[in-house]
């Protein structure tokens, strides 16, 4: 069997972490582990030093601040000794036949995501499995754990189906083709679905493992984390921030938010370079539309509204927001756009906020160049040029 290195980010999860290296060395091969510890001060880096293992390889942040499991993820996928890389969390447990029924599906191209049982935290979907066997660390009884993983392994052995999410497995060399994760999302968050649409939009086969299985407390870096002010259930202050924050970045850059079908297989919208012309637009409006489109033409000579979002913003994103927010009355919308949607604030309600997230695709249907009225918008055309394919590399 191929040996793979298990790249596994962590802060302040040793109890979990503990129990997925205990998990990964429970495999039949003795693969390469990768731990990165990120400025913990629970103990990791102690715990660390005290393995005995050859093919243990370590990477500390001494801190105090975090680096995020984006640099994190990059800094070890880097360091990997081997062909084949497995993006794991520290708050997951491998099941006994993992890396077998992983690396089955794998050849150079693909990336072949585990299916992951999880406790009942997050509302069941079809594209996991949700079993009760613990919350906590304390909670989990590791050979029931395993025992009840392989019954599973066998009911659904050679199942597959397209999607992806973590733990993903894939060759070293085709996740450095797309230039690894985007530091715009830094330190967390959006930075997974950011990365899948590049892996969709460069012609990756995407492959889930219905019988690749791991069990997954769930969130544990940073949503429901105790050391950043998480509980299991409960999200921490932290995740908040940085997840709203990315959210916003996330549009910035792909023109929509994040779609995907029922399985996660992730859906990508064409982006466009759409410019939206607002009459009487207000600073709380503005906040709302900014990210939505490329450039926003606002009625504001003085630039007072201008002036107080930007210097209210910059600090949340790595986009310069000077270049996207302009006056109506000193520029021509329509001579530097491709598409150009005019409209007056005080129309704009629910429904019409709600054309504005799918814009994308209204523009795709529409197929063709000119002027057309729709709900309280005039759009303009003047040419479809996608841009997605420009967002495949990612140049940190």
């Amino acid at each position: 069997m191929q040996k793979i290195t298990f790249v596994i980010p962590s802060r302040n999860n040793l109890e979990f972490l503990q129990l997925a290296y205990k998990s990964i060395r429970n495999l039949k091969t003795k693969h390469e582990v990768l731990v990165l510890d990120d400025a913990s001060t629970d103990g990791t880096a102690e715990w660390i030093t005290s393995l005995n293992d050859e093919d243990l390889i370590t990477y500390t942040n001494t801190g105090p601040e975090r680096i995020g499991i984006v640099g994190m993820f990059d800094k070890g996928i880097e360091m990997a000794r081997t062909e084949i890389i497995f993006a794991f969390h520290a708050d997951m447990i491998a099941g006994p036949n993992l890396d077998k029924n992983i690396l089955k599906h794998l050849e150079r191209g693909t990336v072949v995501s585990a299916t992951r049982i999880e406790p009942p935290l997050h509302p069941p979907g079809p594209e996991k499995i949700t079993q009760p066997w613990g919350n906590e660390v304390h909670e989990i009884d590791f050979e029931k754990v395993m025992s009840g993983i392989e019954y599973l392994e066998n009911e659904n052995k050679d199942k597959t189906t397209e999607g992806i999410f973590a733990p993903w497995c894939m060759y070293k060399e085709d996740f450095l083709a797309v230039g690894g994760h985007d530091e715009l999302f830094a330190p967390q968050s959006k930075e997974d679905s950011d990365l899948f649409n590049r892996f969709v939009l460069n012609g990756y086969k995407l492959i889930q493992s219905w019988d690749g299985l791991v069990y997954h407390f769930t969130s544990r870096g940073s949503r429901f984390n105790k050391h950043a002010g998480g509980a299991a259930g409960q999200n921490s202050q932290e995740w908040i921030y940085t997840t709203t924050k990315n959210g916003r970045e996330f549009i910035r850059k792909w023109g929509a938010f994040i779609k995907h079908d029922s399985l996660m297989k992730p859906i990508v919208p064409p982006k466009y370079n759409v410019a939206f012309v607002v009459k009487n637009c207000t600073s709380n409006i503005l906040e709302a539309l900014e990210p939505w489109c490329s450039r926003v033409y606002i009625d504001d000579e003085m630039q007072v509204i201008t002036s107080h979002y930007i210097d209210k913003e910059q600090p949340n994103t790595k986009f310069d927001l000077s270049k996207r927010i302009y006056t109506i009355e000193y520029n021509d919308p329509k001579l530097e756009n491709d598409i150009v949607v005019e409209f007056d604030e005080k129309q704009l309600n629910q429904q019409s906020f709600n054309i504005i997230q799918q814009l994308s695709e209204i523009i795709k249907e529409s197929g063709e160049v000119g002027e057309f009225e729709l709900d309280i918008f005039k759009i303009t055309i003047n040419t479809l040029i996608e841009y997605q394919n420009e967002l495949i590399v990612c140049k940190n």
